[in-house]
């Protein structure tokens, strides 16, 4: 199935971490969100991200060394602006704000792919994002919780 996809991911502590051309990135412990797109297939493209030892082609996978992923949410669709449409929608919920500009987004002109969530309450962040999704273009997003 192809589309979009977001990645919930958590942040234990305050980070400091080398994100390829990006250079070094100070991330704040916390709930972060990633939006991404699988235009090969979402599972083929989650797969890589919870594989371990892998080369470190996107951003995202700089940033998957650090932090623990914990919820993917599945967004069919035919539509390559998902990606970018689900990420300016998320970054105008009221706890969002970018960490760094051009994360997962330097083949499009928006601010960030990757969003943080000030605030801990996970189910909180999870349910704004679903519904978010749900009313953007994806009636019934599908989450998958991770152990």
């Amino acid at each position: 199935m192809k589309g979009a996809y977001c990645l919930l991911m958590l942040l234990e502590e305050d980070t400091s971490l080398r994100v390829g051309a990006l250079g070094l990135v100070c991330f704040p412990k916390g709930a972060y969100a990633y939006v991404g797109s699988a235009q090969s297939g979402i599972e083929k493209r989650v797969r890589r991200h919870l594989g371990g030892t892998k080369r470190k082609r996107w951003h995202i996978d700089h940033f998957l060394s650090v932090a623990r992923m914990v919820t993917v949410v599945s967004v069919p669709t035919d539509r390559k602006s998902s990606e970018c449409d689900i990420a300016k929608n998320l970054l105008r919920a009221p706890a969002a704000r970018t960490v760094v500009r051009g994360f997962g987004s330097s083949d499009c002109h928006c601010e960030s792919h990757l969003i943080h969530f000030q605030g801990d309450e996970y189910g909180d962040i999870l349910e704004m994002i679903t519904g978010r999704i749900s009313m953007l273009c994806c009636p019934y997003p599908e989450a998958v919780f991770l152990p």
